[in-house]
């Protein structure tokens, strides 16, 4: 479930070995990890050896995978994102279809994107299993409460 958010900035689910080459080129220097449980070991063990920079937000959220995320997190992950100086960046889950979904619906909506666009690109990665209460969050997210920092991607 990878895809090219903008540029230096991307989302996917968890990677399995065969997709460490690839992310390799992709030269990271941040993962945001949104999932409540740790991904894989080989995982972890590759974002070590690459020296990337590491951001579990999903543990601040509920250890209910069905929950929707929380407010706090998606706060919490907009401030890394939209620091240049994390990127190349990539926000995951588990399969890359909630969680970070709801994370670049709120993105697309502080880049003042419609909702029929923020929602066709959240179907799209989350095929048949689409949340409700997903996009519901995503209309209803405050912008007002994001920090946009002064030295902000020149995408936003």
């Amino acid at each position: 479930n990878y895809g090219m958010i903008e540029e230096d900035l991307y989302r996917s689910g968890q990677p399995n070995e065969l997709n460490f080459p690839f992310l390799e080129k992709l030269g990271l220097k941040t993962v945001v990890w949104l999932a409540p449980e740790e991904p894989n070991q080989r995982f972890l063990n590759f974002i070590d050896d690459q020296d990337i920079q590491w951001h579990h937000l999903g543990v601040m959220s509920s250890v209910n995978a069905l929950d929707p995320i929380t407010e706090e997190v998606v706060l919490e992950a907009l401030e890394i994102i939209l620091n240049p100086r994390n990127h190349p960046m990539i926000v995951m889950c588990n399969l890359g279809r909630h969680r970070t979904g709801t994370i670049v619906g709120c993105l697309r909506k502080l880049q003042k994107w419609n909702l029929t666009s923020i929602f066709e690109e959240y179907r799209r990665y989350a095929g048949p299993k689409v949340r409700v209460l997903n996009e519901q969050f995503i209309e209803l997210f405050d912008t007002d409460l994001v920090r946009v920092p002064v030295n902000r991607p020149k995408w936003l």
